[in-house]
């Protein structure tokens, strides 16, 4: 084609694309708008500044986190019971919640979202709306104290340690003076009195119960004249059995009890016409002779 002819055709083309270009639409509306200078140019620029937009309006996911205070990072359970070790998250999102179990350096899986994966069935994951995701120990043992972690599944996880301590509650039936007792003397017709003294106890709401042998007392009618009476303490109970008008069928062994967690047990002898008093202090004087006299008969034969 000659120059001449090219040149036209050029300024022919030239202003086609300024009548079109005005009714290009937009790419992001749809609608139309005027365009300043070549629509190519302007296409280019507007995806660039749209780029722009949505990495300056973009917002990240909230990261979760722990509403728990350190206060909470101590639990104390009773030998026993149960006991729930709380984590409660917020903003989980897509994160998953997972319990272990450490052991020094080893970690054991105990829960991962809903589901338990212990092989220790006292150990479950009790969920309680709207975000704790609880962690339950039934028959607390003293095998159960030491760290567990509450672990969101975030890069790297957030990591919540709880450390759980388990008490062993003492049971002692003791005399007046608070010491110990194993045999407990009376006279025939006097009132049967023992105290229990329960410590170390958490929780003392539990139950003291008293049994004769097997029999349990604390609701017993059909002997008559016997009644409980506990009192709880800051740190336990003491519990008094009483039983009137002693006579030689109340003999035997007695046992207070905290549940099934801790006993004690002493023996009780009724006496009839024999002093009560002589006899403790004969018994005590025959625990400290006795051995001296097996040795010696050993000796001699």
């Amino acid at each position: 084609m000659p120059s001449a002819g090219l040149l036209i055709f050029s300024t022919l083309l030239t202003r086609t694309l300024c009548v079109i270009a005005p009714q290009i639409p937009d790419f992001k509306t749809g609608d139309k708008k005027i365009i300043n200078g070549p629509f190519w140019h302007e296409v280019f620029t507007e995806v660039y500044e749209d780029q722009e937009e949505d990495a300056s309006t973009t917002t990240s996911e909230p990261l979760p986190f722990f509403e728990d205070d350190a206060s909470t990072n101590n639990v104390t359970a009773q030998l026993g019971s149960r006991v729930y070790l709380h984590c409660r998250v917020h903003d989980l999102g897509e994160k998953t919640i997972s319990w272990v179990r450490r052991r020094d350096e080893d970690l054991h899986l105990l829960s991962f979202g809903r589901h338990t994966y212990s092989a220790d069935s006292r150990y479950s994951l009790a969920f309680e709306q709207p975000n704790d995701w609880r962690l339950l120990i039934q028959y607390v043992s003293e095998r159960d104290e030491g760290y567990y972690e509450c672990q969101i599944s975030t890069h790297p996880p957030l990591v919540r340690r709880v450390l759980l301590s388990v008490v062993v509650p003492k049971v002692e039936i003791v005399d007046e003076r608070g010491r110990p007792l194993q045999d407990k003397f009376y006279k025939e017709g006097s009132i049967i009195e023992l105290r229990c003294v329960v410590s170390e106890v958490p929780q003392p709401a539990r139950q003291v119960s008293w049994k004769h042998g097997g029999r349990l007392l604390n609701y017993d009618t059909k002997r008559g004249g016997v009644s409980v009476k506990t009192e709880a303490s800051t740190n336990g109970a003491l519990s008094r059995l009483y039983i009137a008008n002693a006579n030689r069928n109340d003999s035997g062994n007695y046992t207070c009890s905290l549940a099934d967690v801790a006993a004690s047990a002493v023996s009780v002898h009724v006496l009839r016409g024999e002093n009560p008093l002589a006899m403790q202090r004969g018994g005590a004087s025959i625990l400290r002779v006795h051995p001296t006299l097996v040795v010696l008969s050993s000796y001699i034969s």
